[in-house]
């Protein structure tokens, strides 16, 4: 019996409720000189200036969230057993090699299922590896989240660089007090996000985020997939997805249906969120969706 079949009986057993021209300036090449390297001076300054955030790490530790010197918790251990088919899939080379293994997807059929909660770890815990990076995106560009949970303010993200081709991914990419850990917020709120998520724009975002660093990892926290449809967009274009379920509330139906909607992707993967019904009494249940 598969992850799904089992999860989906069990599911049954417990059903909850779901809800001008060009004017031309000779200068000296001294003077050229100079104002290339002002410029360049300049630029760096500006995107040092809004780049750097410091994350309260004992805060998350305080709400049950991983952190990356707090030792080993119950989280950090099932997240650690989490991450690491995801880690040997993202990197496997020759015939099986996955495109775009390295993206990721976290999303949940619905609502409130703890999906940032669980995108937030899965990063936070592969940030503890000693060879790779990760850059967390707050891909639920109507009801962005991941900011506000780390404790952090809003700022310009992902759809201003759909919308902006002169805003560079570096610009608005912000480092944290975690050094392997970098974020990309949503950014301003778009009535297509839909459409510029499906757009040639995000194809050659994605492909350069994928490879501009070989040893990065990128999670996206997706809208749910059930009431949007910007979620279904986004995993077209994955190479792998986490699918987080409730326990005890969230309904076979619900399961299947969302499910179905990714089921071209052959790298799905569930994370069985909330339940006591693990050996131990763990909160985390993990399997593949074959």
């Amino acid at each position: 019996m598969s992850i799904i079949e089992k999860a989906a009986n069990r599911f049954e057993q417990n059903k909850g409720e779901v809800t001008p021209p060009l004017k031309v300036k000779l200068e000296s090449p001294s003077e050229q000189s100079s104002k290339v390297i002002h410029e360049h001076n300049a630029r760096n300054s500006d995107r040092k200036s809004i780049t750097q955030v410091e994350i309260n790490l004992a805060k998350l530790h305080q709400l049950g969230m991983i952190t990356p010197d707090q030792g080993k918790t119950l989280a950090a251990q099932e997240f650690r057993g989490i991450k690491r088919s995801l880690i040997q899939n993202a990197f496997i080379k020759g015939a099986g090699a996955i495109h775009h293994g390295n993206l990721i997807m976290v999303t949940s059929a619905l609502p409130q299922e703890g999906k940032t909660f669980c995108a937030i770890n899965l990063a936070m815990s592969i940030a503890t590896e000693m060879d790779h990076t990760v850059l967390l995106i707050d891909a639920d560009v109507a009801r962005p989240s991941v900011l506000r949970t780390l404790g952090l303010k809003s700022a310009v993200g992902l759809m201003d660089i759909l919308l902006d081709e002169q805003l560079d991914l570096a610009e608005v990419m912000i480092n944290t007090n975690v050094d392997t850990l970098r974020i990309l917020p949503a950014g301003t709120s778009h009535r297509h996000a839909t459409e510029l998520l499906a757009s040639q724009a995000m194809s050659s975002l994605l492909n350069e985020i994928a490879n501009r660093y070989p040893d990065r990892i990128v999670i996206f926290d997706s809208p749910p997939l059930l009431p949007t449809t910007e979620a279904r967009v986004l995993a077209s274009q994955m190479g792998q997805i986490v699918m987080v379920v409730e326990a005890e509330v969230t309904t076979q139906h619900s399961v299947k249906e969302a499910l179905r909607q990714i089921d071209t992707n052959p790298h799905i993967n569930l994370i069985y969120n909330k339940s006591k019904a693990f050996a131990g009494g763990t909160n985390y249940g993990y399997g593949y969706y074959d």
